[in-house]
């Protein structure tokens, strides 16, 4: 590992409000790792990090403690943005190419202390996450680092290909082994102006309803809905079987995400059918845009 590319690695600590809409799923005291990526000290991180934060602390590899702020958080991609207030003072990672990168390539995940796994990619793929999120390509690596959330994967050149956010398990020849799912950087590039200059990216916002699903039998069972959501507001609730979107069959979690995506803009109303304790049933679920529900970061 390069001197300077640890040296562009920072620890962040983030600090919500109690009232905040993600307090209670996310918790109110945040930690991981950003990196750095311009020569101003701007900073990517994973964005459930900084999402509602109102105090960004950040510490760099010499033991600095420097305050942030919030630029914009990326609920598409799930990238975060910060910027340091005041001098960072640290070199600017080079942003690779994760769509280049190859699968069984060599990298290494390195968290804001400096903590580092020399790993590969052990697979590229489509990750569709329990929150209404997904990837239509995203990366895991192997082994998986500890402190993974908004660490660095870097290629064998240090560049910049990856940004930590969660940890796995995949199965393997009848073994079960941890992983690291990690957001591609190439994902950044033709929103961050954007997002630094405008504080979100300049696309329609996706339909939402605040549910959180799992996949099962090629279906998808609700888990739990988010207050004061609109799926809160239509009376789906834990354990109903989401069967079909406006009359469309819904065959798993990444298809059920594309449907609703589909019913754009966020705003508009579908019925969904749903099976309850064995009876099926219909509602008419009208969508919303999640930002809306979402404290916005401080004005600087």
């Amino acid at each position: 590992m390069s001197t300077n590319a640890r040296h562009s690695i920072v620890a962040l600590r983030a600090h919500v409000p109690e009232t905040a809409f993600t307090a209670n799923t996310l918790g109110t005291l945040r930690e991981g790792s950003g990196a750095v990526i311009n020569d101003e000290g701007l900073i990517v991180t994973i964005g459930y990090l900084i999402t509602e934060a109102e105090e960004v602390w950040l510490t760099t590899h010499d033991e600095r403690v420097l305050p942030a702020h919030v630029v914009a958080y990326d609920q598409e991609t799930g990238f975060g943005l910060v910027q340091a207030m005041g001098d960072l003072d640290l070199p600017a990672l080079r942003l690779g190419s994760s769509t280049a990168a190859k699968v069984r390539a060599t990298g290494r995940i390195i968290d804001g202390e400096g903590d580092e796994v020399i790993n590969e990619i052990v697979a590229k793929q489509e990750f569709a996450g329990y929150w209404e999120y997904m990837l239509e390509e995203a990366l895991f690596t192997a082994p998986y680092h500890p402190s993974w959330g908004g660490a660095a994967l870097l290629d064998e050149n240090d560049n910049l290909i990856g940004i930590g956010s969660l940890r796995l398990q995949m199965l393997q020849a009848g073994d079960t082994t941890d992983i690291n799912m990690v957001v591609p950087i190439d994902l950044l590039k033709p929103i961050l102006d954007d997002l630094v200059t405008r504080g979100q990216a300049r696309r329609e916002a996706r339909p939402w309803l605040g549910v959180f699903s799992a996949e099962r039998s090629n279906g998808v069972v609700v888990m739990n809905v988010s207050d004061g959501g609109p799926a809160a507001e239509a009376g789906l609730k834990s354990g109903d079987v989401i069967s079909e979107l406006d009359g469309e069959e819904v065959e798993g979690l990444g298809d059920f995400y594309r449907k609703l995506w589909a019913k754009s803009p966020a705003g508009s109303e579908f019925s969904m059918r749903i099976v309850r304790s064995g009876r099926e049933s219909w509602l008419r679920v009208k969508t919303a845009d999640r930002n809306d529900f979402l404290s916005k970061p401080p004005l600087q």
